[in-house]
């Protein structure tokens, strides 16, 4: 008889897609919050043509076309004293530090130590990761959106890789985070939200059953007398055959002819 089968669930697609995206924005939002390059500002006015400036919200950097060079550390007070860079700052770190708390909450919720997922705890990670998502996008469009206005050495301004990279990783945590929190809504027995129940027998020991005794029943020999109690013989069973025999064939039929001289 077979033992009993444990049953485990699956891990839904809305969790690991979340907990995908999240990760992988998060690396994207740190370049963009420790890189120098918000924007570029080529042409300027008191160095030479291959020269311009990489402006990051920490730091600003001095580089060139022909060289793989750059003297960062520069100083432009201006430039720092806008409050978008104040703002920037601020909720790009916060932004790095909630996503690592949604992480840390969504963990265990998904599967960590449970045969299924705890959905209030992911979907409050997933929550936090929406809103770290959030936090990324505000400051990056608008920085982009003053970036023509604040005050620069030249009017040849271009957009930086740090602004392409944040709003990628803000677009990705804002998606993984979203997906996460629909697990909170709970509807026809979690078949929604890609529950399966998959029995696990691999461990369970099976009693394999004895094989069946089969009877066979034993041929003894009989003799004559006891396997026919009417006498008969052969030319009697001759006899009274109603369909011809055919005659044997002679393999030598005896010569009845006169020899001749070449047979001597």
């Amino acid at each position: 008889m077979a033992g009993p089968a444990f049953i485990h669930y699956r891990t839904p697609g809305i969790l690991i897609f979340g907990m995908v995206l999240a990760p992988c924005g998060w690396v994207l939002d740190l370049i963009s919050t420790v890189a120098p390059n918000w924007r570029t500002i080529s042409n300027l006015p008191s160095q030479s043509s291959d020269k311009y400036y990489q402006q990051g919200i920490w730091d600003i950097c001095l580089s060139s076309t022909i060289s793989q060079s750059n003297q960062c550390g520069q100083q432009d007070q201006t430039y720092f004293s806008n409050q978008i860079i104040t703002v920037a700052r601020g909720m790009m770190v916060g932004s790095l530090v909630v996503t690592l708390i949604g992480l840390a909450v969504a963990t265990p919720g998904v599967r960590c130590w449970s045969d299924r997922p705890r959905w209030v705890v992911a979907s409050l990670g997933g929550l936090l990761i929406f809103c770290s998502g959030v936090l990324t996008i505000i400051p990056i469009a608008w920085y982009t959106y003053l970036m023509k206005n604040m005050t620069a050495a030249s009017t040849n301004i271009q957009v930086g890789y740090c602004i392409v990279l944040g709003y990628i990783g803000g677009i990705m945590e804002v998606l993984g985070g979203f997906v996460m929190f629909l697990g909170v809504a709970s509807c026809c027995g979690g078949r929604n939200r890609s529950e399966r129940k998959v029995a696990n027998t691999g461990n369970v020991a099976r009693r394999s059953e004895p094989p069946r005794r089969v009877a066979i029943p034993s041929v003894m020999p009989r003799s004559r007398s006891e396997a026919s109690s009417v006498p008969y013989s052969k030319d009697s069973m001759e006899d009274e055959s109603d369909f011809p025999r055919a005659k044997p064939r002679v393999a030598n039929p005896p010569f009845a002819g006169r020899p001749y001289d070449a047979d001597l």
